[in-house]
């Protein structure tokens, strides 16, 4: 027996209580990294080489069993090594031998590396110690869900972050998650379905950027990442992250507003306008719009301005400009700062009779309101070309062109006045 347990790799060691002696087999000594000789064989020495941290652990249990409190004698714990370092061990034994009065005399166990048991456990404890952590702390909400081919679905598993993504807990979608359906934006519901059909039918990534309308919260952004899974019965397993990206979506919005946006004048710049115009254009392609103008105005002697007052005058006649646009002109009507003096304006549903007496209104306007910088009152006029939007133009383009060959005949004719492009009705 003796020799099959050395055979495993288990060391064994034999106790004299009464004298403070043990000895151990060569397999023990193994364990430790010595040859037999280099280690004393006194009971005192064996307790040295027990960790700090375990030596009253191991004594105690040591005792317990001495005094009959235990039937085996069993111990985890660490041992130093012949090179310092530490190996955990597992110490089993018992007192085969007691005198009368039932005192230990004789006592017998083996040793154990357990050290890769302990490291693996411990590697284990701190994955789950992590994952723990990371589905209960990180923002957002982890999740396991399951949907049979029948589209059924439920949450197999839900983090604690459920009550800030949707204002739910996990016993709301243990069976179903019509819940979460219920808090998707009405406009957005479609998209969330048919992304999460694409994912479940062809097992691709599960990517949706929706909004949710939560009780305490109202409308907010919410990302879902997931991965899926096709099991044997046919169902689909997801595992996933959703997040609040409301800051980050919002954010976007801003830049993509302030990518559109003239600072100077707080109109659209040329890139905004011209997107919206072309918009219109397809309105009218598509017989939603019957009619469409467009005029190109320009501020006459806008470098005299700059010259005579400066050019930050010049950036308050632009402003000033702007102001009257937007006290004149309609709500829906589209406007905007082409560049230096020139500002366009797209009229839907107006046909040229009226965009010439919209556009009068505008030049009157603008001729009889003095632009103010500091102390000094700026008097400015403006030039006005006007051409009518056509469906059988290529682009919206192509009409804004012809509305500046009216504003350059406004200016030659004498400036402070509109003229209308030839080829328009």
């Amino acid at each position: 027996m003796a020799l099959a347990i050395e055979g495993s790799g288990t060391g064994i060691w034999d106790r004299d209580v009464v004298t403070g002696t043990i000895r151990y087999s060569t397999a023990w000594l193994e364990i430790l990294g010595y040859d037999r000789g280099e280690i004393s064989q006194q009971i005192e020495d064996s307790y040295d080489r027990i960790h700090p941290d375990d030596r009253a652990y191991v004594q105690t249990t040591m005792q317990d069993h001495f005094d009959g409190r235990t039937s085996v004698y069993e111990v985890e714990h660490r041992l130093r090594c012949k090179d310092g370092s530490y190996k955990w061990v597992m110490s089993r034994g018992m007192v085969i031998s007691r005198d009368p009065q039932g005192r230990a005399l004789r006592m017998v166990g083996t040793t154990a590396d357990i050290t890769s048991i302990r490291l693996m456990a411990e590697r284990l404890r701190q994955s789950t110690n992590l994952v723990a952590n990371l589905t209960n702390q990180i923002p957002g909400m982890i999740f396991e869900s399951r949907r049979a081919t029948t589209g059924e679905a439920r949450m197999t598993y839900v983090s604690s972050g459920i009550g800030e993504i949707f204002g739910l807990t996990a016993a709301d979608v243990g069976t179903s998650t019509a819940s979460i359906h219920a808090r998707i934006y009405p406009d957005d519901r479609a998209m969330y379905h048919a992304s999460l059909d694409a994912s479940q039918r062809d097992l691709v990534p599960w990517q949706c950027i929706f909004r949710v309308d939560l009780p305490t919260r109202g409308l907010c952004w919410r990302q879902i990442d997931a991965r899926p899974a096709r099991l044997p019965n046919g169902d689909t397993l997801w595992h996933g992250l959703v997040t609040d990206v409301t800051e980050r979506m919002e954010m976007e919005q801003q830049l993509h507003d302030l990518a559109r946006l003239d600072h100077l004048s707080g109109l659209p710049n040329r890139r905004a306008f011209l997107e919206r115009m072309e918009k219109t254009w397809s309105g009218l392609v598509q017989a939603r719009l019957d009619r469409v103008a467009v005029m190109m105005i320009d501020v006459d002697h806008f470098k005299s301005i700059n010259d005579r007052y400066g050019h930050a005058a010049g950036d308050e006649v632009i402003r000033h400009v702007a102001a009257m646009m937007s006290s004149v002109l309609r709500s829906n009507d589209i406007t905007g700062r082409m560049g230096g003096e020139e500002f366009a304006v797209c009229l839907p549903n107006v046909g040229m009779a009226e965009a010439g007496r919209i556009a009068d209104r505008l030049r009157v306007e603008i001729a009889e309101t003095q632009a103010w910088f500091e102390e000094i009152a700026i008097s400015l006029t403006v030039s006005i070309g006007i051409a009518a939007m056509l469906p059988t133009d290529r682009n919206g383009e192509q009409v804004l062109a012809q509305a500046d060959k009216a504003l350059y005949m406004a200016k030659q004719a004498g400036r402070n006045r509109l003229a209308f492009a030839q080829d328009s009705d």
